[in-house]
């Protein structure tokens, strides 16, 4: 790999990271008994690494650790003209958060499905990073199941999708 790709790369991802830091919730992807799902989960970026924070009692923790998952993050439902979603995929552990990382986390949810909560950390090591970006003008953003609004054309002028990996 020559250096110029190296700095792309390092790039994208310092994007990447940068756009993460803007959301508090992404969701967790991997595969548990050769069944996919995807978990909610809280983040926070330490030393170049997501770490996660699950609730202990979905078992979730336990598919992941030593496996390869896919955690993601955007401001798809946010309202703005540019819309964004990140995706780190690397191989998560279960790790013990410093005192600072877990004050990063800030308030933790009094339930989880009208159980208490209780925290699992996982760490993700990114392996390789996915920036997309669309540029969608809130006047021709889609409408929402059920709307009577919108182009019924299926235009797509002035939007654009960019994809980095």
């Amino acid at each position: 790999m020559s250096t110029e790709e190296t700095r792309e790369q390092s790039r994208e991802e310092t994007r990447a990271i940068e756009l993460l830091n803007r959301v508090a919730y992404g969701r967790l992807a991997t595969s548990m008994r050769a069944m996919p799902f995807v978990a909610p989960a809280r983040h926070v970026v330490a030393d170049g690494r997501v770490l996660i924070r699950l609730h202990r009692g979905l078992g979730y923790h336990r598919a992941c650790n030593g496996s390869v998952v896919a955690y993601g993050a955007d401001n798809l439902h946010s309202g703005a003209e540019r819309l964004w979603s990140v995706q780190f995929t690397g191989t998560a552990e279960i790790v013990e958060p410093t005192a600072e990382e877990r004050a990063a986390f800030g308030a933790e949810p009094t339930s989880v499905d009208g159980e208490p909560f209780e925290p699992v950390y996982m760490r993700v090591e990114p392996q390789f990073v996915t920036v997309h970006t669309l540029d969608c003008p809130a006047a021709q953003s889609a409408p929402s199941i059920g709307s009577s609004t919108g182009s019924s054309t299926g235009s797509s002028t002035g939007r654009q999708l960019h994809h980095v990996a």
